[in-house]
């Protein structure tokens, strides 16, 4: 039986009964200390843009490409890990990763004006869109396909810590610190990270048994001559019609969340090239061997599933995401830190859904726990809708720990969902095509949400509390739907 194989038949064990590899563990630990610069840097940033036009005295609409350049970086960066895994391999992808992402990080912290602060941004989002499907590629690779369920817990760690601490420390620093500290929160993430990587990360290949004597020196010599083969050329043509493709589409959705909505030229534009671009490249993708992203694997229905559920996510998570922190700011009159503040109870729920999720995904399946944990979103969001300047804060505290139970209930089984019955080469691909349709899916919800909330204070400029009511009352549907949308990924019983 071939490697792949055997790998492909361990991914679809059950694995109600699987214990993690405390290997396993150690990898994912070293690996999330570094993916705690990510996480955190965004939720700091999205809650100082505001600051930063005042301080840099230009307009919030230049201001946000601080946010819009480093999502196109993301978006330039993500399917080039696929190929750099296979070229460089795990560990020293990572550690390159995290060491754009410090650099980018100090460049920003210095930033002379803010043509030169996006700039720095841009060169942020190169190292973050390598690192976040890095880090699940090799978490997973690393697992075998065992006990995915407690696995995820792991993995998504940082993705539950940051809606907590994140708007915290930002609202802390913007109030009584300079803007530029915000961006120094990462460097002890990316320092310690790469140290860790580089004492107690693997190589890829180590650890294999070779024999002695001449045997040895011949498996060795075996193993270095197909090492030199797996490396593969930068599929340029292919890279030529995603990346660009990406980010334009990536582009057009910026504008028109940042904009007065989707009908004008700024938006048509990028939205139409990216559509083509990549259109385009699923075509040549299918047509080639080894393209830089394996497109076929859509045609497996727990990566299709998974792929599209994210996709639909971006509305409930991301979404949500831009309305909070401005419904305390802009109904309540909170200031950027207690509007942090109030934000953490989500981030509370959300940890709490991970004590428990982890073992309930490797006993139920991934389609019972999202279903039940969309619905559980789409039920807590409501009272949003309901809500004035005056509603008891601490209904609405009680509210957001249920809605971040159901957002954490919904992250790990269908990241999970993604990975089900895959071959340790076919695991990037997966990693790029989730991320890139979560990436998409959180702009689109984003966009879709702000030209509601726009159009709402539009409407009804002296009472904002209505426009926000239309736009929680739309999240709330986008959240149902994706209730129907969990009823496709796999069950139990397909694990």
């Amino acid at each position: 039986m071939t490697t792949a194989t055997t790998t492909a038949t361990a991914a679809t064990e059950p694995e109600s009964g699987g214990k993690l590899d405390p290997a396993v563990v150690k990898t994912a630990l070293i690996l999330i200390v570094g993916a705690m610069a990510v996480v955190f840097d965004t939720t700091i940033v999205s809650v100082a843009l505001r600051t930063l036009s005042v301080k840099l005295d230009t307009s919030v609409s230049t201001i946000q490409w601080v946010s819009t350049g480093y999502l196109l970086a993301l978006g330039i960066a993500v399917p080039l890990s696929t190929w750099g895994l296979q070229r460089f391999g795990g560990k020293r992808l990572w550690m390159f990763s995290l060491a754009v992402f410090l650099v980018g990080s100090v460049g920003a912290s210095l930033a002379w004006n803010v043509g030169s602060l996006i700039g720095w941004r841009v060169v942020q989002g190169i190292g973050g869109g390598l690192m976040l499907p890095v880090m699940t590629t090799l978490i997973f690779q690393a697992a075998g396909g065992k006990a995915l369920g407690r696995l995820v817990t792991y993995v998504a760690l940082p993705a539950l810590l940051g809606p907590i601490l994140g708007p915290v420390i930002g609202g802390a620093i913007l109030t009584h610190l300079s803007w530029r500290y915000m961006f120094w929160v990462n460097v002890p993430f990316c320092v310690i990270g790469m140290l860790l990587a580089w004492r107690y990360l693997k190589i890829d290949g180590e650890g294999t048994s070779g024999g002695g004597g001449s045997g040895g020196s011949q498996g060795a010599g075996a193993a270095a001559a197909t090492a030199a083969m797996a490396k593969p050329k930068l599929d340029v043509f292919g890279l030529a019609l995603l990346a660009p493709g990406t980010s334009a589409v990536l582009l057009g959705l910026a504008n028109a969340g940042t904009g007065s909505g989707f009908g004008h030229a700024n938006v048509i534009i990028p939205l139409v090239i990216g559509v083509v671009l990549l259109v385009a490249f699923v075509g040549y993708a299918l047509r080639k061997s080894s393209p830089l992203v394996e497109i076929r694997l859509l045609a497996k229905r727990s990566v299709a599933s998974s792929t599209s559920v994210l996709f639909f996510s971006g509305f409930s998570l991301y979404g949500a995401m831009l309305l909070m922190p401005l419904y305390y700011q802009e109904v309540r009159g909170a200031t950027a830190l207690s509007a942090g503040i109030m934000l953490v109870p989500q981030g509370v729920g959300t940890v709490l859904s991970r004590t428990v999720a982890g073992g309930v995904i490797d006993r139920f399946g991934a389609r019972v726990i999202a279903s039940t944990g969309f619905a559980v979103v789409a039920l807590a969001t409501i009272p949003f809708a309901l809500a004035g300047p005056h509603t008891n804060e601490w209904q609405l505290a009680a509210w957001m720990v249920v809605r971040g139970f159901g957002l954490g209930a919904v992250t790990m089984p269908v990241m999970v969902a993604g990975y089900v019955g895959l071959t340790k080469q076919e695991i990037p691909h997966s990693s790029v095509l989730t991320r890139t349709a979560q990436q998409i899916g959180g702009s689109f919800g984003t966009a879709v949400l702000a030209v509601i909330l726009q159009g709402g204070i539009a409407a009804h400029p002296t009472a904002p509390a209505n426009a926000f009511h239309a736009a929680f009352w739309w999240s709330a549907g986008f959240s149902a739907v994706a209730v129907l949308l969990s009823l496709t990924l796999p069950g139990r019983a397909e694990r």
